[in-house]
């Protein structure tokens, strides 16, 4: 165990003093293979065979459609025709921009697409409306997760892929903690701005005038809704697999981005690329350095190693599954969701199956885990993104982002934890799993 332990605090010092996660992971590996003694000579053929499958191109594919609907005014859309059914209310606006992030994480998959371009349209209506600054950044963090739980899901597939798992039923797995989750954030978020007089409530109109302007919000906004229709319909019916949905995505993205809504220009779509390539190296080497140090890790017996740790504590099986949430929150503060994923995966994958969980279920487990991970204190990389997008000091954030966690991240978690067809009624009833 002694191995294992200073891989972790190679790991774990080499994040800290700012080295770049695929490096840390590269040195991590390079202590296991110098310490035990292990021939280097097949990690690299191995890693390279892994990060070979076909779906794979999905996540660059994935990452590209997010961004050409980010630069393209999708999201614009999509945000005026939700304002126009639930804007009307004081704390509307809250619910408004979490069921923005819940559309538009299904059209792009990716959870950092999902605050940047839901953020930079709604939180400047927001402070105009006399939202909280700190408020408003704190709900963008925890609702742009969303991105990484309703489908289609990077961090999904990429579970799928390293588990040996059905990528539908991983995206099937997580709809319901994922629409959980919108339900209870606009719950807070209304019950936390109740008594705030500052907080302005959008003119209210007679029924048809109401019905008049939704109808010409959802004229505009259609071509954005196709896009998930597109992509989910196609998924779910068997028409295409996730690596094909992407492409279509891209394609659908780039004339919609253009023509219609006229915001992606050659310049954005340039940009958009360069940016969209750039993201899927960083991964993509990610995949290779983590995928050599699961290797090691599984040759050094690890799963069988916590488990007796674990075993130790408690053998009841609760008390061991939430030892495992505790360490997957940990996990999910220090890295970012990609590098948690593939690092958590092949680690607590057999234990979970030893207690008996489905690996269906623990695709739900553990999204919402590393989900609420990325938004805890103190690395928390989605919250500072929502900072810098919103302007808002950390300091302000915390305290609405506790009240998120523990009225809506933790009570999702134990459901998923806890009750297995909260997560699993829908793979069993559509794919008889």
């Amino acid at each position: 165990m002694g191995l294992i332990l200073l891989a972790f605090i190679t790991l774990l010092v080499t994040l800290l003093i700012g080295v770049p996660i695929p490096f840390a992971f590269f040195a991590s590996s390079i202590a296991i293979i110098i310490f035990g003694g292990y021939d280097a000579g097949f990690l690299l053929p191995y890693g390279f065979a892994q990060a070979s499958s076909i779906i794979l191109v999905a996540i660059p594919l994935f990452v590209l459609a997010g961004g050409l609907m980010e630069r393209g005014g999708i999201g614009e859309k999509l945000v005026e025709l939700v304002e126009v059914v639930v804007g009307r209310v004081k704390g509307g606006l809250g619910a408004v921009m979490v069921i923005s992030c819940a559309i538009f994480g299904a059209i792009s998959g990716s959870g950092a697409a999902t605050v940047s371009c839901i953020g930079s349209i709604m939180l400047p209506r927001m402070y105009k409306a006399g939202y909280p600054r700190g408020h408003c950044s704190a709900l963008i963090a925890s609702a742009g997760v969303l991105g990484l739980l309703i489908p289609p899901s990077l961090t999904m597939i990429l579970y799928a892929w390293v588990g040996g798992q059905s990528v539908l039923a991983s995206f099937l797995a997580t709809v319901t903690p994922g629409i959980t989750l919108v339900i209870l954030f606009s719950i807070v978020n209304i019950v936390l701005l109740k008594n705030n007089k500052e907080v302005q409530v959008t003119e209210n109109y007679d029924l048809l005038t109401t019905v008049k302007m939704f109808n010409k919000k959802a004229i505009a906004a259609t071509p954005a809704i196709i896009a998930p229709a597109i992509i989910l319909g196609g998924i779910y019916g068997g028409v295409m697999t996730p690596t094909e949905a992407a492409a279509i995505s891209c394609l659908y993205a780039i004339p919609v981005g253009i023509f219609i809504y006229r915001g992606l220009t050659l310049r954005a779509f340039y940009e958009t690329l360069l940016k969209s390539v750039t993201t899927a190296g960083v991964i993509l080497i990610m995949l290779l350095s983590v995928m050599m140090l699961s290797r090691l890790y599984i040759m050094e017996n690890v799963p069988q190693k916590l488990m007796v740790i674990f075993s130790a504590v408690s053998e009841n099986p609760v008390v061991i599954l939430l030892m495992l949430n505790i360490f997957m929150v940990v996990i999910g503060m220090l890295m970012d969701d990609i590098s948690a994923i593939l690092l958590c995966t092949p680690i607590l994958l057999p234990i979970i199956i030893q207690l008996g969980v489905s690996p269906i279920q623990f695709a739900a487990i553990l999204g919402v885990n590393l989900g609420m991970g990325c938004i805890t204190p103190p690395c928390a990389p989605f919250l500072y993104l929502a900072g810098r997008i919103g302007g808002a000091p950390v300091n302000e954030m915390l305290k609405p982002t506790f009240y998120l966690i523990f009225f809506a991240w933790i009570p999702t978690l134990l459901l998923a934890t806890f009750i297995p067809s909260f997560s699993m009624w829908l793979p069993r009833l559509l794919l008889g799993i």
